[in-house]
């Protein structure tokens, strides 16, 4: 018959030296919590009870060693009570912009204005120079102004609630054009006609899946229309035969009728398209020719503000690098309009959020994006800088005889929904683990204190530095040597 006053008391285990230590760093309520878990835990073994008891676990014979037993397993069951499901991760994927990882990891700026502005009061809606009340959706606007040439610009939480609001405020209750080949559904299910629906707008579609014209367009326009609308096909690609027109040639059609045009351009992309060489990030095209196909069709914010389109929504945390947020830019009656219906409200975003895109455009201003801003700095490093790194990885791999190795070609992808078919040549550590297979292994690279995601080719797991941090090999390293 199992004897439970062998189980100290909640009390007596309190008093340990080890447990007192925990009280410290968890606080008494998880401990106490913890402690009860514990001794039910061996009562049950004690029963002979427990679903999951070892067979081969000693049973205590002193109230020192079932004290012994609680204190070796309690920390751990703090870990698991106390430890958040957002952890961080470190990303071997190769996807840049990985939406089930976060999208862009912020720089150093974004991170530094969140911290400033977070840990104090702020001036999200004080206005220093009158000393009352301002308004929030001003932040950011000069900015985004300066780098992309729009006149006006505002912020909400993402770019599905960007284009919700922008077809909410600009068209309820009247038609919006849009080409056939244009009504995407994006990851969650975001389809556009359904958003149509929900904003009140009327969808009027044009042309066919594969082809529509400018003619298609001005066909279509009538006393009815209150926008023609283009929207950027970030998840796919229509090859063959094929047409759709130039945005001069939209926004010729919109000026003869007077009706504006608006685009959905997603990706929130500010480099390339401005000059052979360079562009205001600093990343020139001769030094890069992999990213080539990238600068050059890739369409940029304000080449479609150049171009003449009155109203253009972009997300902030994929191809811009900032914080998950969704930007309206455009001509300034429009964005007055958006400013003033009640959806603005309800959109709206906070002030960490601000504060990290306001880092984050600082850094394009100021010429740093390339090298500060994490998805730019990842699109523009080089095959022969990632194989180099690769190598100093399984370099420093090899004492631990836990795995064969080779550096092999492979592609990285931009990710969240952008630049379609196209990838970055890069340079793929593959590892065969000794003991386990790549199954095994991704799984239990998974369950690291500090989780490694990766992928598996060719029966092998492979690791795409392009996504991993440089002050993260270490911690990579780390817990590659720790799976046996």
């Amino acid at each position: 018959m199992a004897d439970f006053r062998l189980i100290p008391s909640i009390e007596q285990l309190r008093q340990r030296p080890r447990v007192a230590a925990l009280l410290e760093r968890y606080g008494h309520a998880a401990v106490v919590q913890a402690l009860r878990d514990e001794t039910d835990a061996l009562r049950r073994h004690l029963a002979g009870t427990a679903p999951t008891a070892d067979p081969r676990q000693a049973l205590p014979a002193t109230s020192d060693e079932a004290a012994a037993i609680i204190e070796a397993t309690l920390e751990p069951r703090l870990r698991r009570m106390l430890q958040s499901t957002l952890r961080p991760v470190i990303n071997a994927t190769g996807v840049i912009v990985h939406t089930n990882l976060g999208r862009a990891p912020l720089c150093a700026s974004a991170l530094a204005q969140v911290v400033d502005v977070g840990r104090r009061y702020s001036t999200i809606e004080y206005d220093l120079a009158e000393g009352g009340r301002g308004h929030r959706d001003e932040h950011a606007e000069h900015l985004l102004c300066r780098l992309t040439g729009a006149e006006a610009a505002v912020v909400v939480n993402n770019n599905a609630a960007a284009t919700m609001l922008m077809l909410a405020a600009l068209a309820s209750a009247r038609e919006v054009i849009v080409s056939r080949g244009e009504l995407v559904e994006i990851g969650g299910g975001f389809r556009v006609p359904e958003v149509m629906e929900q904003s009140r707008a009327i969808l009027r579609e044009v042309g066919t899946t594969n082809r529509t014209r400018a003619s298609d367009y001005d066909a279509a326009v009538s006393d009815r229309t209150a926008l023609i609308l283009r929207v950027h096909r970030s998840n796919f690609t229509i090859e063959g035969f094929t047409e759709q027109p130039a945005l001069a040639e939209l926004v010729e059609v919109g000026r003869r009728h007077k009706v504006p045009v608006a685009e959905d351009l997603g990706s929130g992309n500010l480099i390339g398209g401005l000059a052979p060489t360079t562009d205001l990030a600093g990343v020139r095209l001769d030094e890069m020719p992999w990213l080539e196909p990238f600068l050059r069709d890739e369409p940029t914010i304000q080449g479609s503000i150049a171009a003449g389109i009155d109203v253009v929504c972009v997300s902030g945390d994929k191809l811009l690098g900032g914080p998950q947020a969704g930007i309206i830019l455009g001509r300034r009656a429009l964005i007055a309009e958006i400013r003033r219906h009640p959806l603005m409200r309800a959109f709206r975003v906070d002030k960490m959020t601000y504060a990290a895109l306001i880092g984050t455009l600082t850094d394009y201003a100021t010429g740093r994006a390339r090298e500060s801003v994490p998805v730019l700095r990842m699109l523009t490093s080089s095959p022969d800088s990632i194989e180099l790194r690769a190598r100093i990885v399984a370099d420093r791999l090899a004492s631990s005889e836990l795995y064969d190795w080779e550096v092999v070609d492979g592609r990285s992808t931009v990710g969240g929904g952008t630049t379609p078919g196209f990838t970055l040549p890069t340079k793929l550590l593959a590892l065969t683990h000794r003991g386990l297979s790549a199954d095994s292994l991704e799984a239990a690279l998974r369950g690291l204190d500090m989780p490694v995601i990766a992928r598996i080719e060719h029966d092998r797991v492979v690791l795409d530095l392009r996504t991993v941090f440089d002050e993260e090999d270490d911690a990579l390293i780390h817990g590659l040597r720790t799976v046996v």
